[in-house]
């Protein structure tokens, strides 16, 4: 009886036991299959974050690239105002005073070889201009592409403005260079220092240069794509 007795307890342990891990095995089936669900609501939410601070990261890149754009167009618009002279400028370098000989009223030669002419200014210009002169300017006349140094009589005309002597030249630019450029031996001091034409050549740490005083209008030349050769 006893033993009958013990057996019924022993069925009665391995059922309950079956039963809790029956139970057991089918709570974690059921959280295992909720896993995989959790977890692709969790990264859904995380790229809908992500693509968020993507699109405030895109919007930035575009407003600094327009910011970027617009800072280039200024400079180059800046820059092309300076080449062409249409902004006064300031820097570095050099005032030439040229004067004519005080010779030529003396002396048996040619009188004007003792003169001040437009080929002896375009001497200095060019010079000047190989030396790295950023801006020049000739009793205020400011030079550009469209100038002319010309002689008119007894002046020169520069920008169609006629100037007479002494003549004061105006270069803007790395100043050490700039003067060992005019004086450099056999250049175009020495040449006219041979027939007593003065001329004075200073350092200035802060020049100033006026802008271009006309407007160019072009009547023929028009800006084109094409290459040449097409």
């Amino acid at each position: 009886m006893q033993i009958k007795r013990g057996r019924l307890s022993m069925v009665c342990v391995c059922v309950v036991l079956g039963f809790l891990l029956a139970l057991q095995f089918r709570s974690t089936r059921d959280f295992n299959a909720n896993l995989p669900y959790q977890r692709t609501e969790e990264l859904a939410a995380r790229l809908q974050q992500m693509e968020k601070e993507n699109e405030v990261l895109r919007q930035s890149l575009d407003e600094l690239k327009e910011a970027s754009g617009v800072e280039k167009y200024s400079k180059f618009s800046e820059d092309m105002k300076m080449i062409s002279g249409q902004t006064a400028v300031e820097g570095q370098g050099i005032i030439i005073t040229i004067e004519d000989s005080k010779q030529g009223s003396s002396s048996t030669n040619d009188p004007n070889l003792y003169l001040v002419h437009d080929e002896d200014l375009l001497k200095v210009i060019n010079e000047l201009r190989a030396a790295g002169a950023e801006a020049i300017a000739i009793n205020g006349q400011r030079l550009t592409a469209m100038s002319e140094i010309r002689c008119a009589g007894p002046t020169l005309s520069v920008n169609n403005v006629r100037t007479a002597p002494p003549f004061e030249i105006r270069a803007i630019g790395n100043s050490k260079d700039l003067v060992a450029a005019i004086n450099m031996r056999g250049g175009v001091a020495d040449a006219l220092k041979v027939w007593g034409i003065v001329i004075d050549v200073q350092q200035i740490e802060k020049l100033y240069i006026p802008a271009y005083k006309s407007s160019n209008q072009f009547k023929y030349a028009a800006p084109t794509e094409k290459q040449e050769g097409e």
